[in-house]
């Protein structure tokens, strides 16, 4: 088959899609030019996809050198939302944009993730361990003609997801953690992969953790003082302007 005809590509390009048609939807209120919406996509995309496979492209020196890293297979959730939150914010500095945009993408990138994340279900990869439980999932593709039961890992994580963005727009509407909505989608995530990688065949590299779990207690703590740092200036500029507000 074609492999860009595969249902795991056919489903990561309904990913995106789906990901940009919402964005699109979810802008429409931003003070913004059309192209400035535009280098904010772009901005997101391609530091997400940067973002998911550097780990990988480090991982391996020969690979590093030759470039050829940059076009194998292995990519990371966790650094690709990591990579398109700094993506955005490397457009909205080139482009002096002051308006702030992070409540926009929470529920867009919710939903690509957790269609995402079917994609790899349906091309067998990121399974869990084995278990023993009635909705244990066989992967021929990985484990070949032996019939080991794991956790489909995916699928845990797509409902996770798909929770998220209903808690997300959820909070949206009441406006609450406003501004700050992406950080804790992130935060909330970080730690949602920390716990599940107990039931994920990735290998441990220090401390009986997986790079995943050392990822998330790195991040967490750097995506908490953002949010701290983020709305103490909020507060600051609150004061101000109600300052203002007074003498004027």
């Amino acid at each position: 088959m074609n492999p860009f005809y595969t249902p795991y590509t056919l489903t990561m390009i309904a990913a995106v899609l789906t990901g940009s048609w919402l964005l699109r939807g979810s802008q429409k209120s931003l003070p913004l030019t059309a192209s400035e919406k535009l280098g904010l996509g772009i901005g997101c995309f391609c530091g997400a996809m940067i973002g998911a496979k550097l780990p990988f492209v480090f991982s391996n020196y020969a690979d590093f050198l030759s470039g050829v890293a940059w076009f194998a297979h292995g990519k990371t959730i966790i650094c690709g939302l990591v990579g398109g939150y700094f993506g955005v914010e490397l457009a909205k500095w080139v482009m002096e944009i002051r308006t702030k945009t992070g409540d926009t993408f929470a529920v867009p990138v919710a939903i690509s993730v957790a269609i995402g994340r079917l994609a790899c279900f349906q091309g067998g990869c990121c399974f869990g361990t084995e278990t023993n439980l009635p909705w244990g999932v066989c992967f021929p593709m990985t484990d070949g003609d032996n019939l080991i039961f794991r956790h489909p890992t995916q699928l845990y994580e797509a409902l996770f997801h798909l929770c998220m963005a209903l808690v997300l727009l959820n909070l949206l509407r009441r406006n609450v953690f406003s501004g700050q909505l992406v950080k804790f989608y992130f935060i909330c995530y970080f730690g949602y992969r920390f716990l599940t990688e107990w039931i994920r065949p990735e290998p441990e590299i220090v401390a009986s953790l997986t790079g995943y779990q050392w990822g998330a207690i790195i991040f967490i703590p750097v995506f908490a003082w953002l949010w701290y740092k983020d709305a103490a200036a909020l507060k600051r500029e609150a004061t101000v302007q109600s300052n203002h507000n007074i003498t004027g």
